[in-house]
């Protein structure tokens, strides 16, 4: 029979919460019941645990050599952080921010507001998309996912104000959310100077335009789908689908170029465009795009503006407070400045030591991949051989980058503007940089993260893998920790990884990032047999109020199950094994605090699945989790061994 203990699907946020258990109930509840029931999310933030402490600690540090900095106590170590610091100096500066008020995004306001219209909008969209304005369309470059070496338009939809389409169904938490974000919105646009009634009549039209976008763009689990964002379309077919919209020529004029063909990633939107974009919608579209800027300026003006607007994010996921003003200008700097700021955090804070460590163990990780396909039992020689190629050809990226992207050297900062507007400046850079790039070769070399995030990455377009400096310390990995804590902890992320390349995803792109089929059929129809097989396991599983959408979650889910398993083989090559270490090491990086309204959110549009059920069952999958701890059929974390599902 299958157990599955009540206490392993509940987790964090539910009667469970701050419980403790047995290793043979609930692995995770064991290891992190006794930290579940002191643990305080800070008022600012929706969660707490393994990496959001680490990433609270990593944001103190920076925040206070920033603080160092712009005192003069310390001096930036190149002209780059320079910048970045004059650009956290201006966004500090939260006596002329509330001084302004809304004065800096006036000029942008307006202009959208003396749209008279539909024709005037259209002339007004060439401006619109090199400013980065609300447009109910995306335009960008980047490479094309079966020929990598070259960099292609993509064309994608608007977001919604709700976070995802199932939000809009008969949910009870969608509605009240609406019924937030109407409020703060009609507040909002009643600070900036409009009447009541008018400011109501914006909104109305805002929402009305946003639920028109609800049947068309994909839900998450499309969106999880990630290959299916490939749909090729010659220009003279997409460019058709513009009903007055001339797509042509805009975006041949914004890459300078005659380009011949488009990647869509929603086709269904652009299918179904001049319903929702056209003359008669114009009035809501106005309204959409006057709430959506007003929305989006807000948060680089005044505190008082800010708060207002911020009520909708906490309400969406949470958090008791918006981060304290001086934080904010530290978090802004952070990401327009990433990967300055990550290239900085690395050369203080990451040893040479550690680097040399973690290389050591991302090699051997590897290696033991390749074992597991060679000794693999139901793939093909044909499929192996390729399989092995891709492994041998996958690119590591761990620390940080020894150069930036050259994009940065593009950014100033005026002292004696606002903030909106140097940031306005910035996004103009950003977007222009974005659309030279279509006459530029793919750059293999560039970090999909900075060296300060706490996560890693696998970019199946690059066949590269991202491991930044900030997630490799405890209580990831440490050389003060046991070999089978850390390969329990930074060694299981570490393989977590290469597993992306082999996921439902991974797995249909070849050695140099180009989408391309090289399985057999008969490999690739036992793989999707596999995978569907870990889609069934977690699917309905109740969490949080909700249940796990399996096919949401499967790729996070086959890519734990491969780097649990490739992990727990690398920790039994070594000497000193101790296989307890190494499962506890593994249940208590998941260690998680949330949000009710946070774990709702991510239960719709999170890839990954709930931490609690990520330590327990995917734990539950390996045979030797159940003589470690002398798991029976009688205990609650048992799972009959035709249930255990192993892919890699």
């Amino acid at each position: 029979m299958q157990h599955r203990n009540a206490k392993i699907v509940g987790g964090t946020g539910d009667t469970t919460q701050g419980a403790t258990a047995s290793y043979q109930d609930n692995l995770y509840l064991a290891v992190n019941g006794k930290w579940l029931k002191t643990a305080q999310i800070p008022a600012d933030k929706s969660r707490t645990g393994g990496f959001s402490d680490l990433a609270l600690e990593i944001e103190e540090q920076l925040m206070q050599d920033f603080a160092d900095f712009a005192a003069g106590k310390k001096e930036p170590n190149n002209e780059l952080m320079s910048v970045a610091v004059s650009f956290y100096q201006v966004a500090a500066n939260f006596e002329r921010r509330n001084q302004d008020g809304f004065a800096p995004a006036t000029a942008g306001y307006t202009e959208i507001k003396q749209l008279t219209n539909f024709a005037d909008f259209i002339q007004q969209i060439p401006q619109w998309l090199q400013k980065g304005y609300p447009l109910p369309f995306g335009i960008g470059v980047d490479a094309d996912m079966k020929d990598t070496s070259k960099n292609v338009v993509y064309a994608a939809a608007p977001g919604l104000i709700l976070p995802d389409t199932s939000y809009y169904q008969d949910n009870p938490s969608g509605e009240q959310l609406l019924q937030i974000y109407q409020q703060v919105a009609v507040q909002l646009l009643e600070k900036i100077g409009e009447s009541q009634e008018q400011a109501q009549q914006i909104v109305h039209g805002a929402l009305a335009f946003d639920r028109s976008l609800v049947d068309y763009v994909k839900s998450a689990e499309e969106q999880a789908d990630y290959v299916k964002m490939y749909n090729p379309q010659p220009m003279a077919d997409f460019a058709s689908q513009g009903g007055q919209i001339d797509f042509a020529k805009l975006i041949n004029q914004a890459v300078d170029d005659q380009v011949e063909q488009v990647i869509v990633t929603e086709p269904r939107y652009y299918q179904n465009f001049t319903k929702i974009v056209n003359a008669e919608t114009f009035d809501n579209l106005k309204d959409w795009s006057l709430v959506q800027y007003v929305y989006t300026a807000s948060s680089l003006l005044s505190q008082q503006l800010r708060e207002l607007a911020g009520q909708y994010s906490l309400a969406l996921n949470g958090s008791q407070e918006l981060s304290a003003p001086i934080k904010q200008a530290y978090n802004l700097t952070s990401s327009t400045f990433s990967e300055v700021v990550g290239k900085y955090y690395g050369e203080k804070y990451f040893g040479a030591k550690a680097k040399s460590d973690v290389e050591q163990m991302i090699h051997k990780m590897i290696s033991i991949y390749q074992q597991r396909i060679n000794n693999n039992t139901w793939l093909s020689t044909a499929t192996k051989q390729k399989a092995i190629v891709k492994l041998d050809k996958m690119v590591l990226k761990i620390g940080y980058p020894d150069q930036v992207n050259p994009i940065y050297q593009k950014f100033t900062v005026d002292s004696d503007q606002s903030l909106f507007s140097n940031v306005q400046a910035i996004n103009q850079i950003i977007i222009a940089d974005n659309f030279a790039k279509y006459h530029r070769p793919v750059d293999r070399d560039e970090w999909a993260m900075p060296g300060h995030l706490v996560n890693a990455c696998y970019d199946p377009s690059r066949n590269d893998i991202t491991f930044p400096a900030a997630i490799l310390q405890a209580p990831f990995y440490s050389l003060e920790q046991s070999a089978s804590a850390n390969y329990g902890g930074i060694g299981a992320v570490i393989a977590h990884e290469i597993s992306h390349g082999f996921d439902n995803n991974g797995a249909q792109f070849d050695e140099f990032g180009n989408m391309n089929n090289w399985w057999t059929d008969e490999d690739y129809a036992t793989f999707k047999e596999l995978t569907q097989a870990m889609i069934d396991e977690f699917e309905g599983v109740e969490f949080a109020g909700g249940k796990v959408n399996g096919k949401l979650v499967v790729s996070e889910n086959v890519a734990d199950a491969g780097g649990l398993s490739c992990a727990l083989e690398a920790a039994k090559s070594e000497a000193d094994v101790d296989l307890k270490e190494f499962f506890i090491s593994w249940a208590r990086i998941w260690r998680t605090k949330s949000t009710q309204q946070l774990m709702e959110m991510f239960l719709s549009i999170d890839v990954h699945a709930p931490s609690p059920l990520r330590a327990n069952v995917q734990a539950q999958n390996m045979d030797d989790f159940y003589t470690t701890f002398n798991i029976t059929e009688k205990d609650g974390m048992w799972l009959d061994p035709d249930k255990r599902v192993n892919i890699w």
